[in-house]
């Protein structure tokens, strides 16, 4: 229960100043303009050495829209991405990562020698996972995540800034052929999730996102898992009252080992990633 409070507490310390400006701007009217679509694509492992540790890791290939036709969903490279942690299992209901990851921003105009090709981002991330007991057939999750990020434009000559954001997601997953996940299970898998960040360059807008992401997952065996899903997000703008959603299109593929016995294990993928 302290633990708890403390935390609440520093964070919301941390975000005071953000939304005494975000209050200033709330008389505005606020306008949302959808500004991106896109495809994503991701390998996300998971392997498991000892009871307490293993290794995650998270490649990610992201494409958007071209730039004179939004609804295109492709056209031009928008980012590698690449995150890698030690896992670290403190029981059956609750585990943590911590590592780097690097991100590289490629140019939003091709050809535009006002930005530069691609930009390097370097972040450091850790995260706890909630699992809950399964009701029935749901299984709810609760991830908190941490990212201190150096992020920096594609314009020529734009530095890097310091900015930390903060994440929590609720989601899901129900197969829907069997009562429980396994091989051959074709799963359901939704989920909600909210960002907020701070620093000295965020103002009126605290929350950088807001994400609804829903799929149809199916396990092909023990180690790879196949999901397909929709995103829509929903991100506030340096002004405060404008905001900018996007519609994407994921596909992924979990690769999950568990290298303690040579038994008939399911990998401990977290499914809604």
């Amino acid at each position: 229960m302290l633990k708890n409070f403390i935390a609440t507490l520093v964070l919301t310390l941390l975000l005071l100043p953000q939304l005494v400006h975000a209050q200033k701007a709330a008389a505005q009217p606020s306008v949302t303009t959808m500004e991106e679509t896109g495809l994503w694509f991701g390998a996300y492992l998971k392997f498991q050495f000892s009871e307490r540790l293993g290794y995650y890791g998270e490649h990610h290939w992201r494409v958007r829209n071209d730039l004179d036709d939004v609804w295109s969903f492709y056209g031009r490279k928008r980012q590698m991405y690449n995150r890698f942690g030690l896992n670290i299992f403190f029981n059956e209901y609750f585990e943590g990562v911590i590592g780097p990851t690097l991100v590289m921003n490629f140019t939003p105009e091709t050809g535009n020698e006002e930005f530069e090709k691609v930009t390097y981002e370097p972040r450091i991330w850790h995260q706890w996972l909630l699992k809950m007991p399964a009701m029935g057939r749901f299984k709810f999750y609760h991830q908190f995540r941490f990212e201190h990020r150096w992020k920096r434009k594609n314009d020529v000559g734009e530095e890097h800034d310091y900015t930390n954001r903060y994440r929590y997601k609720l989601f899901a997953y129900i197969p829907l052929n069997s009562k429980k996940i396994k091989e051959k299970t074709l799963y359901f898998s939704p989920s909600a999730e909210i960002f907020m960040h701070s620093g000295e360059s965020i103002g009126a807008n605290p929350m950088e996102d807001f994400r609804t992401y829903n799929g149809l997952g199916y396990v092909l065996n023990n180690n790879v898992t196949f999901f397909v899903g929709h995103m829509y997000t929903l991100g506030q703008k340096s002004s405060g009252y404008e905001y900018k959603s996007s519609h994407i299109f994921r596909f992924n593929v979990f690769i999950g080992m568990d290298f303690r016995k040579s038994g008939d294990l399911l990998p401990k993928i977290n499914l809604g990633y």
